[in-house]
């Protein structure tokens, strides 16, 4: 099993910036991709940002292209979202997203708020 947890999240007024942490434990081998999520109220969840253990190569949603970073720590198996030039359509749930070769190969935090202010 794997586990995640994520902090970082909470209220900001548009225009700040927040950073997000996914601590990721367990049996974490075997991993190729993790991943940012969120979703708004009464929205489906969707990809904010992805980073691919082969390469390392990451990928963006058009809308927060420039102004989201997406990176990890190896040594402290984290996964982080710095979000910055925040807008009040950022608010929703970050949820933290790790995909394994393994079955089961799919896992998800808990979620962290993130509220913006205009």
């Amino acid at each position: 099993q794997v586990q995640l947890v994520e902090s970082g999240g909470g209220l900001v007024q548009a225009g700040g910036s927040l950073t997000l942490s996914c601590a990721a434990s367990g049996r974490t081998f075997n991993t190729y991709r993790m991943a940012w999520y969120r979703q708004a109220p009464g929205e489906e969840r969707v990809l904010v940002a992805a980073f691919s253990w082969n390469g390392g190569s990451t990928d963006y949603a058009d809308s927060v292209k420039g102004r989201f970073t997406i990176s990890r720590d190896n040594a402290k198996n984290t996964l982080y979202l710095q979000m910055n030039s925040l807008k009040p359509e950022d608010t929703a749930i970050y949820y933290c997203n790790l995909l394994k070769t393994d079955i089961p190969g799919n896992y998800w935090g808990q979620g962290t708020q993130v509220t913006v202010s205009s």
